[in-house]
C-alpha cells in the first residue's frame, strides 16, 4: 500500500488544532455535560462514565471515556448478544440494544454520549478526526489490510459518522478509513467536523 501521510508539521498543527478546538467547544459542552450527568443518575444511578480499553495508534492500548448508556454489567452480556449483531463482518452494533438505558437510546442518538472523549484528545490518545478506535476483541481479528487504518490516531469523528452506521458493512467502514488516511487534508478534517454535527441529528441509526 501507498499512503500519502501528513509530515511532521502538519501533524504538529493537527495536534495543536485538536487542543484549542476542544478548550473552545469546552465552554458550550461543560452544561450539557453537566445535564446529562443529571439525567443519567437520576434514570439508573452511578457512575456516569463508562470506560474501556481500546486501540489507538499502532494499536497501542488506551482507555477511551463515555457517559454510560447501558446498565451496569452489560459488557457481560456483548457475547450473549453477537448473534443479533446487526453490523455485516467484525463490527458488532445492535440498533435496539436491551442492554441500553431509557436515557442512554437519547444520548446514542444524537452522539452525546461520545463528548467525554475530547478527555481523550486532550491527553493525545485520540484526534478530533480520525478512523473510530476498534475494541480489540475485534482488533484481533482483523485481516491484514484492515490494519493499516490503526496508523493513524482514532477520531471522535470521522468518515464513517457521515454514514447510515448501520448499513456500512465492516469492508466498505475500513475502505472509508482508508481513503481518508490516504487524502489527510487539515480542509478534509474541517468539513468533516463541519457536517458531523447535520448527520448526527439527520441519522437514525445511532
Amino acid at each position: 500500500y501507498t499512503t500519502s501521510y501528513l509530515d511532521t508539521n502538519q501533524y504538529f498543527f493537527k495536534r495543536i488544532f485538536d487542543i484549542l478546538f476542544t478548550i473552545l467547544i469546552a465552554t458550550v459542552l461543560v452544561p450539557i455535560c453537566f445535564i446529562t450527568c443529571l439525567l443519567i443518575i437520576l434514570d439508573s444511578g452511578f457512575p456516569v462514565l463508562f470506560s474501556q480499553s481500546r486501540g489507538g495508534i499502532n494499536a497501542k492500548k488506551f482507555t477511551i471515556y463515555k457517559f454510560r448508556t447501558m446498565y451496569v454489567g452489560a459488557e457481560s452480556q456483548r457475547k450473549d448478544l453477537l448473534d443479533q449483531n446487526d453490523l455485516d463482518g467484525i463490527g458488532f452494533k445492535l440498533h435496539n440494544d436491551p442492554r441500553v438505558t431509557k436515557i442512554g437510546n437519547y444520548l446514542r442518538k444524537y452522539s452525546i454520549d461520545e463528548i467525554p472523549q475530547f478527555i481523550n484528545v486532550l491527553k493525545g490518545d485520540m484526534s478530533l478526526v480520525g478512523p473510530r478506535p476498534a475494541v480489540y476483541d475485534e482488533i484481533e481479528r482483523y485481516e491484514i489490510w484492515h490494519r493499516r487504518r490503526l496508523t493513524v490516531r482514532p477520531g471522535i469523528t470521522g468518515p464513517w459518522q457521515l454514514t447510515d452506521r448501520l448499513s456500512t458493512d465492516f469492508n466498505e467502514r475500513i475502505r472509508l478509513d482508508l481513503n481518508y488516511i490516504d487524502n489527510q487534508t487539515f480542509l478534509n478534517d474541517l468539513i468533516i467536523i463541519a457536517k458531523t454535527p447535520f448527520f448526527v441529528f439527520k441519522n437514525k441509526s445511532a
